[in-house]
């Protein structure tokens, strides 16, 4: 294992808020973050690219936040607390990000209706090595 490999990088979906992935998304973070302030939204609502612009994003980062690429939001760097309230701007719930998360064309109340009953099974999403050794992925 190299020093910036971790044991829970072989847990498929999984992203970590750790140090590195908070470097990776802090202007993506404070991009949501600045969102609370209610002149903030009106400036992103009315400019999107101009806002984005005052965060020294990667063009990855800019091009998921217009996307509302919420898995992509993720995996840049961005952390589930900051990257909702970009969800709230849009009206949405975290069901509806959930929902979109999963990558199935799953609906809300399919979403619902899975977290209601337990939740996703584990099965074949404990370790990208142990699903490669059975050819899972």
């Amino acid at each position: 294992m190299t020093p910036a490999t971790r044991d829970y990088h072989d847990i498929p979906g999984t992203y970590v808020f750790d140090g590195a992935h908070q470097r990776k998304g802090y202007w993506l973070n404070m991009f949501c973050k600045s969102l609370d302030v209610a002149a903030h939204r009106d400036q992103f609502r009315a400019h999107p690219n101009d806002y984005l612009a005052r965060f020294p994003m990667s063009e990855a980062q800019r091009e998921a936040v217009l996307m509302r690429d919420w898995l992509g939001l993720l995996r840049l760097g961005g952390n589930i607390y900051y990257t909702f309230k970009l969800a709230i701007f849009d009206g949405l719930s975290m069901q509806h990000v959930g929902a979109a998360m999963s990558g199935t064309g799953m609906t809300v109340e399919d979403f619902r209706r899975m977290m209601v009953s337990g939740g996703r099974p584990a099965e074949g999403m404990r370790s990208l090595r142990q699903n490669a050794e059975v050819g899972h992925g």
